[in-house]
């Protein structure tokens, strides 16, 4: 009778193992994951001998694909809304530096079309990204 008389106890997760090993892979995927940069656009820059370092940490960054899309921090955007987004960022920050980064191949027009509209709107400081 003793034996029917016995209660048994209740099951319980132990959370810490899984806390611990939830840590190590979190840990794991952030030293592990590549951000992705403008580079996953396939753009291969022209080459210049006499070009320096960029040592500039706040830029806006303007990217040019092959087809004359344009890229305004990693986002593709149309001409309009480009122009739109440059407008705002010349009354916002006048000053602040461009980096034009275009492939090798982008025909000089649209080159010039990004740069005429950046200098339009205060924003004179454009910088070429090259190899």
């Amino acid at each position: 009778m003793s034996l029917l008389l016995r209660r048994r106890r209740q099951p319980t997760i132990n959370i810490v193992p899984l806390v611990d090993v939830l840590t190590v892979l979190l840990f794991f995927f952030l030293v592990t994951m590549q951000f992705k940069q403008v580079s996953t656009l396939n753009i291969t820059v022209p080459k210049i001998e006499t070009a320096g370092k960029n040592e500039i940490n706040e830029q806006i960054v303007v990217a040019l694909s092959p087809e004359g899309q344009v890229y305004l921090n990693d986002r593709l955007l149309e001409m309009e809304a480009f122009k739109a987004a440059i407008v705002v960022a010349g009354e916002l920050t006048p000053e602040m530096p461009i980096l034009l980064i275009a492939d090798e191949e982008v025909p000089l027009k649209y080159v010039t079309e990004v740069m005429d509209v950046c200098r339009a709107n205060q924003l004179n400081k454009i910088r070429l990204q090259s190899r």
